[in-house]
């Protein structure tokens, strides 16, 4: 297993894009990666095509940065609601401070914008938000996934395997 002894944590919130919360999560476990899911509250989550409950292990007030290695953000509606938690704001802006992967999907960039983490960097999204994207002085592209430093983004499930391979690596694992 190439993530053994790596510790990533998955934002959550009701109206996730499911294949976006549900792929990350059994793709970082199938490398050894231990997932943590948070949401806002601490409760199960709903997706927006269906699935759910999805149980969650934490609420976002009890987790904090030093635990983990990586954070994944799922788009879908979910990025909505995460980005007007204050907590969720600052976790991901110790995580941009620390220097550790931030990987967002779809919308999910709505909240690398809230947290003000993202003018002057390079990223991709949902086309649907490249205006908030640009708007928060992103310089957007449309590619599979962009990674420049420390964020890693991609545009819809389409992406999914370039954006966890992308995460993959970032974690020092290896990619076949």
């Amino acid at each position: 297993m190439s993530l053994t002894d790596t510790r990533v944590l998955v934002l959550a919130a009701d109206l996730f894009e499911d294949s976006e919360l549900l792929y990350p999560v059994l793709r970082l476990r199938e490398e050894g990666a231990e997932v943590t899911t948070a949401s806002p509250d601490g409760g199960a989550v709903a997706g927006k095509k269906g699935h759910g409950p999805f149980p969650v292990d934490a609420s976002v007030e009890e987790v904090k940065v030093e635990g983990f290695d990586a954070l994944v953000i799922p788009g879908g509606f979910a990025p909505d609601a995460l980005r007007r938690s204050a907590t969720v704001l600052e976790l991901v802006r110790a995580f941009d401070a620390a220097d550790k992967p931030i990987a967002f999907i779809c919308h999910a960039g709505w909240v690398p914008i809230s947290a003000r983490i993202i003018e002057g960097r390079r990223a991709t999204s949902f086309l649907a938000i490249k205006d908030d994207m640009v708007n928060a002085g992103c310089h957007w592209e449309d590619a599979p996934v962009v990674v420049d430093g420390n964020l890693i983004s991609s545009r819809h499930p389409g992406d999914l395997g370039p954006w966890m391979r992308a995460l993959i690596e970032a974690l020092g694992g290896r990619v076949s």
